[in-house]
């Protein structure tokens, strides 16, 4: 199927590891220029090079995300590099564990700063362009902000106002034809997921455990199987899809425990 990605230039936060490498390698394979967008330099130019060497087009922004002056910058950047700009993925975050004892007021405000508010920055200084192409906006989300989780008081909020702001931006951005929607892993195998992991005294058993309530064949969701949705939202193919909120999670969030 084609997506008609060609040449599409997809900015993509926290994009040299983890979900978002997997999206840029995605945007890649269908012919788009994805933009990687976030502090990991290294990582950003592994793989920068490695697509270079299939023959793919990928733009490398090694910036922090946490002034809006960056996510401007970022934008700004993009712009001169390749002179359009048809996608916007937010991606950049992790669970930092700031809870409601474990944490402190001002520790919540920086979760918040960490995990949300670069997602309103870097869609404000996107839409001008958007507008032009009739882009659309992939946010990726969490099922912590449904199920919650425990302890994590800042990152969950911050994945519920991206659920909130998806809507909201969804129904703003009608008249310009920008449609913007959510992607929400739950279990995915990441860099910072592994580093969880080793957290408990033994990491496989506890990996074991979270297997058994994974309703669809018993594993977790590859980043692969999250960047396929992402890349299908922001192509033409998903032409009348917005303001959604799409579960690639083997059905962790929504069906019946008794199957786990």
């Amino acid at each position: 199927m084609d997506l008609q990605l060609q040449n599409k230039v997809v900015v993509v936060t926290g994009g040299a590891k983890g979900i978002g490498e997997a999206i840029v390698r995605a945007c890649a394979s269908e012919g788009a220029i994805p933009v990687i967008v976030g502090r990991d330099a290294e990582a950003g130019k592994r793989v920068q090079c490695e697509l270079g060497r299939s023959g793919a087009t990928c733009g490398l922004i090694t910036i922090d995300l946490a002034t809006p002056e960056c996510c401007q910058q970022s934008v700004v950047q993009t712009l001169e590099k390749f002179g359009r700009l048809d996608g916007l993925v937010n991606n950049a975050g992790r669970n930092d564990k700031v809870g409601l004892e474990s944490g402190n007021p001002g520790e919540y405000v920086a979760s918040l700063n960490r995990n949300l508010v670069h997602y309103y920055s870097m869609a404000h200084y996107a839409l001008p362009h958007l507008k032009r192409s009739r882009g659309s906006i992939v946010n990726v989300g969490s099922k912590t902000a449904v199920t919650g989780q425990g302890s994590t008081s800042g990152y969950a909020s911050a994945k519920g106002a991206i659920m909130a702001l998806t809507r909201e931006w969804a129904v703003e951005l009608l008249p310009f034809g920008i449609r913007v929607n959510t992607v929400i892993p739950a279990e995915v195998m990441t860099p910072l997921y592994r580093s969880w992991l080793n957290t408990f005294p033994n990491p496989e058993e506890k990996l074991r455990t979270i297997l058994s309530r994974i309703p669809l064949e018993k594993r977790m969701t590859t980043g692969e199987e999250i960047a396929a949705a992402v890349v299908f939202l922001l192509s033409a193919t998903s032409s009348h899809t917005t303001g959604q909120h799409l579960f690639v999670d083997g059905g962790y969030v929504h069906l019946d425990r008794a199957l786990t």
